[in-house]
């Protein structure tokens, strides 16, 4: 990996509701409901905030190459799946860093944050079975299929997901 492709991860902070707007778009969230109401991400961004502090998990903002340039965000959740307790994780990059590797590497490393900073034995990601870009991040990050099934996201919306997991021990 060259340094124009490294990632950094970096904790979201107040000032990051700019990237939740620039990803409320139809093309990042066709296949998560559509975009979302200002007030609803606004109210997603204070989520966000508080997740840090309330140690149920942790968003970032991905940064890309020396200059630090965002290229979009990811995290992990407190989540009961099964009768489990585990994480959850779910990432947006931007349209202009889709396509290089970009959440791939960042799956990678924010598995690598719950293993080491988290309580919980395992990372799921759930992402739409249409959504073959996010099907694809799950197995380059090494992650194992388990199954589909059916979500309601958002409320009043069903979608079919694919359960991909990752060890954390």
């Amino acid at each position: 990996m060259t340094e124009v492709d490294a990632i950094c991860l970096r904790p979201w902070a107040e000032g990051d509701l700019g990237l939740l707007r620039a990803q409320n778009t139809p093309e990042m969230l066709a296949h998560l409901g559509g975009p979302e109401s200002e007030e609803a991400v606004v109210d997603r961004h204070r989520r966000y905030v508080e997740l840090s502090a309330s140690g149920a998990g942790r968003m970032y903002v991905v940064l890309l190459g020396p200059d630090s340039v965002v290229a979009g965000s990811i995290g992990f959740w407190e989540k009961e799946w099964d009768g489990t307790p585990v994480y959850e994780t779910g990432w947006h990059v931007l349209p202009g860093f889709q396509r290089r590797g970009v959440a791939t590497r960042a799956a990678v490393a924010v598995a690598r944050i719950a293993a080491a900073e988290g309580d919980r034995e395992e990372l799921h990601a759930f992402p739409p079975v249409v959504n073959t870009a996010s099907v694809g991040v799950c197995r380059k990050a090494g992650f194992a299929w388990r199954g589909e099934h059916d979500f309601e996201y958002p409320k009043g919306t069903w979608i079919r997901c694919e359960d991909w997991w990752a060890p954390l021990g």
